[in-house]
């Protein structure tokens, strides 16, 4: 599936500089750019040179910032058996829902829901799969809004993380652990863009998958006004500390894996 990074660099830039809380003299001063050339970095008119700069106050990797601005990075990732995508419109922006499933027993589980379960539905009956489960990573209505719909539809049981409630959903506490067939799945709390952000660690397939949410992206990252300090130390010391081939499944933009965020993400400089 060709779906477009979620972010380009100065949304990047943007995110950092939010989230650090930094003003723009302040930016100015340790960059040791204009304030004319800060203006044209967030008009996309952006230099090398300047993204250089801006990446070390800013806490970002250098070369990742620049190859992400030059529309260097596409990440590819072949996609295991068992496994599918689903990529839906919600107003100005596409959001994520996903399907995983054992060949065998062909029990299957949703994770969030998207925007529009149609395609998701179809595939569920098309390839005679048993939803047990809907997993859902945080409650923001753009990863919940078909929720209803699929449990009426499939039966099956929804859980989300239990500082986020939702209507028709059981909370679970972190570190809970679910299974589906031969399908296990781990939890981990990545707060951060939201206050109980959970990714699912699922093994079983031929490669081991986590589905994000927002807390990471291909080549970015969610926001997280008040938690940006949590929301780096969980992306980097719980997801990207998962071996690098698992394939990472954000709530928006293309699939990646470890490895490539390790190299690409400008949010996680080598340390």
């Amino acid at each position: 599936m060709n779906i477009p990074l979620e972010d380009g660099y100065t949304d990047v830039l943007a995110k950092a500089q939010r989230g650090l809380g930094m003003a723009d003299g302040r930016l100015t001063e340790t960059s040791g750019i204009t304030a004319a050339e800060l203006v044209a970095a967030r008009s996309g008119n952006a230099t090398p040179e300047i993204l250089r700069a801006l990446a070390k106050p800013l806490g970002l990797d250098a070369t990742a910032l620049i190859r992400l601005a030059e529309k260097n990075y596409a990440p590819s990732v072949t996609e295991p058996a068992g496994f599918e995508m689903f990529n839906t419109p919600w107003e100005d922006f596409t959001v994520n829902s996903y399907l995983v499933w054992d060949a065998a027993t062909r029990e299957a589980i949703v994770f969030d829901t998207g925007a529009d379960a149609t395609a998701l539905l179809h595939t569920i009956v098309s390839n005679s799969l048993r939803v047990r489960l809907i997993l859902l990573t945080h409650s923001h209505i753009d990863h919940i809004f078909e929720l209803d719909r699929v449990i009426e539809k499939t039966k099956a049981l929804a859980f989300t993380p239990a500082a986020e409630p939702v209507d028709g959903a059981t909370g679970f506490p972190p570190g809970r652990s679910f299974s589906c067939g031969s399908l296990q799945v781990e939890t981990l709390a990545t707060g951060g863009h939201s206050i109980g952000g959970t990714t699912f660690v699922v093994t079983g397939l031929a490669v081991p998958i986590a589905i994000v949410g927002d807390a990471i992206f291909a080549g970015s990252m969610g926001g997280a006004a008040g938690s940006w300090k949590l929301a780096l130390t969980n992306n980097r010391e719980k997801i990207l500390a998962l071996p690098p081939e698992t394939i990472l499944c954000p709530g928006h933009g293309p699939i990646t894996s470890v490895a490539l965020e390790l190299t690409n993400n400008p949010f996680f400089p080598a340390q």
